[in-house]
């Protein structure tokens, strides 16, 4: 690998990636933090497989007599399509919860009608005000931070766990696989409910009326009052993204739409061009650290890879300008200005690490995702320490 960087001897995240450290072996936290993970949950193996059948077990009794007694939000993207099939196939009866920003490709659409329609699984949809959503989004572009897709990031979270208390279910499956994708450092993707309101209270013209805003006490009602479980069942079993891509062309007719998060246009945005071209950041580097710590790529191939321009869809900032009301002037001095970062806003961060030790409980009781405990439960290293 030809680079003056700093790189993972392990993976391909370098030195520029947010509060890195290497070992004496080269070998990033972020590599370490995985392998904890995986002796933990037992990945792929028969301790996760084991573990995860009991989960099966816990969710079909607390569900007897329910019409659901599972949740799964989905997008229309691979993890989530998969995992409505897992879940039949296990013998479940989930209710499929999706949120819908406005921004979604016509393909991620019609993935999610094709495998709903074939598996017979019912979905429950909650759509924000397009107007209102696109306000809240510009807000976060005006605010020159980086978590564009914030605001869709948390709205799932709290629609999944309404429609959970609606029909009073207990548990909430999500698609993500840290083996397959990592969990993406905290520096360039931060989000709460106090982070979201506030920008949007600075920057933003219309009010939040149709938005699903989770709230700090929101978030402590569904983890601690309703006790709503969140498993990622890829955390414990044997999964493979791209065996599941071919599953789900070949069985349901779905269709890939080019790359990780690129199933919605906003997300496409994000990842393709905004954190590029304006922060110097490319999340592909998750992903294709995963394939090289999974030994389904080389780092030398990751890296070429990962220093090629990402993909970048026609018309995709054309449609960005016309949907925010953006001139070609406004748009241009908003991504030639200074990025900010989310610790130069009010957030909830502080009160998440003051109550660590609670939700030290809560993660191992999987009342809140362990990624969440372990990237917002920890104060961040000080100015000039990484």
């Amino acid at each position: 690998m030809n680079t003056n960087l700093k790189v993972c001897t392990r993976c391909i995240y370098d030195e520029r990636v947010s509060y890195i450290t290497f070992d004496e072996e080269g070998v990033c936290k972020y590599c370490r933090q995985l392998e904890s993970l995986k002796a933990e949950y037992g990945t792929g193996a028969k301790k996760g497989e084991v573990k995860f059948a009991k989960i099966i077990e816990e969710i079909k009794k607390a569900g007897k007599g329910k019409k659901y007694d599972c949740i799964i939000g989905v997008s229309g993207g691979t993890d989530s399509s998969y995992m409505l099939y897992l879940t039949k196939k296990w013998g479940l009866r989930p209710l499929a919860v999706h949120y819908d920003n406005t921004w979604n490709s016509a393909i991620a659409t019609e993935n999610i009608r094709k495998v709903l329609t074939a598996l017979d699984i019912d979905l429950y949809t909650h759509v924000t005000d397009n107007k209102e959503a696109d306000d809240i989004l510009r807000s976060i572009f005006y605010a020159d931070v980086s978590e564009i897709e914030a605001s869709t990031d948390l709205a799932l979270a709290e629609v999944m766990y309404r429609a959970a208390w609606k029909y009073k279910v207990k548990y909430v499956l999500e698609g993500h696989s840290f083996m397959e994708e990592g969990i993406t450092p905290v520096g360039r993707n931060y989000f709460d409910g106090k982070y979201i309101k506030s920008i949007h209270k600075m920057f933003g013209k219309l009010p939040m009326k149709s938005y699903p805003l989770m709230t700090f006490s929101r978030f402590l009602f569904w983890s601690m009052f309703a006790k709503i479980q969140k498993i990622r069942p890829f955390w414990y079993i044997d999964y493979n993204k791209e065996d599941a891509k071919v599953f789900l062309e070949k069985e349901y007719d779905w269709k890939y739409y080019g790359g990780h998060h690129l199933e919605n246009r906003s997300a496409a945005f994000f990842h393709s061009i905004y954190l590029p071209q304006k922060f110097n950041t490319d999340m592909r580097n998750n992903t294709l650290s995963a394939l090289v710590r999974n030994g389904k790529m080389d780092r030398n191939s990751a890296w070429e890879e990962y220093n090629k321009s990402p993909h970048i869809e026609k018309d995709l900032v054309e449609y960005f300008k016309k949907r925010l009301e953006l001139s070609d002037e406004e748009y241009d001095r908003v991504m030639k200005r200074k990025p900010k970062s989310w610790t130069e806003y009010p957030t909830y961060k502080k009160r998440f690490e003051l109550l660590r030790p609670l939700f030290k409980i809560l993660a191992k009781a999987n009342l809140v995702p362990m990624s969440f405990y372990l990237k917002y439960c920890f104060p961040m290293p000080k100015d000039g320490e990484k």
